[in-house]
């Protein structure tokens, strides 16, 4: 009985050195060679392709700092703290954010961060004094500010994100080595580095992409072959050297644009809504006139 035992234990270590030794063997040794073995992983099926991009992901993030991803000072959308309380609604509505850096006497003074949800919850109550659903005048936008984290540019995305889980922030000013305001960066923009985008309300169904928001403002998925764009608009783009109005305004931009940032191609602004590491999906455009869809000229 002791022999048996003794030599099935032998026999179960001996399978464990073999595997130990078979993974030292075939240890990388550096990061691009873990990736290569992630990435042969992945052609044989044994790892995922959205895996390994969430892999490559994480490594990728602690290679990159705030400045890499911020949204520039010149992209991002304030709030000034000494302006009229109605004018502070149609911001909030048009940009479609939930968080505001709320400046004093210029982009470099940022005072705090407001909450669209702190904004529209006051105006709900009725302010202070509970003087009606649109209490205005009794509205001090320094009763509802939230603290501003500021941070280098030169901070790691890995440590910035560890930050915000610990202190359960999700916005964060970034500032140069002079202090004055460089842009800023959300939880959502170093998460979307490691999963990829994430959703938001600008989704525009598959079998629709174009779609009309407002008074000649539209959410026109980047895809869209600019022949269709063409005929929505009335435009005359040309598809020669671009088949997508996404190569079209990346090419207008000279490179590939971040989310917020905004470019006039003719008659027409075009601002990013969605864009990845790799290529924008969803566009805001302002047309200099409101367009008809051609199914309905059609119909007339």
């Amino acid at each position: 009985m002791a022999d048996d035992g003794s030599s099935t234990r032998t026999e179960r270590g001996g399978g464990w050195l073999e595997r130990l030794r078979a993974r030292m063997s075939g240890e990388p040794q550096d990061r691009e060679q873990l990736l290569e073995d992630m990435r042969e992983a992945a052609s044989r099926g044994l790892v995922d392709a959205d895996s390994l991009e969430m892999i490559e992901g994480v490594l990728e993030v602690s290679d990159l700092h705030a400045r890499d991803i911020m949204v520039p000072r010149s992209q991002m959308t304030v709030l000034e703290r000494d302006a009229d309380p109605e004018s502070l609604v149609p911001v909030v509505v048009e940009s479609g954010h939930s968080r505001f850096p709320v400046i004093g006497d210029d982009r470099d003074e940022v005072v705090g961060i407001l909450l669209a949800k702190d904004l529209l919850r006051y105006y709900a109550e009725g302010g202070p004094d509970e003087g009606g659903p649109r209490n205005q005048k009794n509205f001090d936008i320094r009763e509802v500010l939230r603290p501003a984290v500021f941070v280098p540019e030169s901070k790691r995305l890995n440590v910035l994100l560890k930050e915000f889980r610990k202190n359960r922030h999700h916005m964060a000013i970034v500032v140069d080595e002079y202090g004055g305001v460089a842009g800023l960066v959300t939880i959502e923009d170093v998460i979307e580095q490691i999963v990829g985008d994430i959703a938001d309300e600008y989704d525009v169904e598959e079998d629709l992409p174009i779609r009309r928001e407002g008074e000649r403002q539209y959410t026109v998925r980047a895809l869209t072959r600019i022949e269709e764009f063409n005929e929505y608009f009335g435009a005359e783009f040309s598809d020669e050297e671009f088949d997508t109005v996404g190569g079209l305004v990346a090419h207008a931009f000279g490179r590939l644009p971040r989310r917020g940032e905004t470019t006039r191609i003719e008659d027409f602004e075009f601002r990013v809504l969605r864009a990845d590491r790799r290529r924008i999906e969803l566009l805001r455009v302002v047309a200099p006139r409101d367009a008809t869809p051609p199914a309905e000229a059609g119909g007339d």
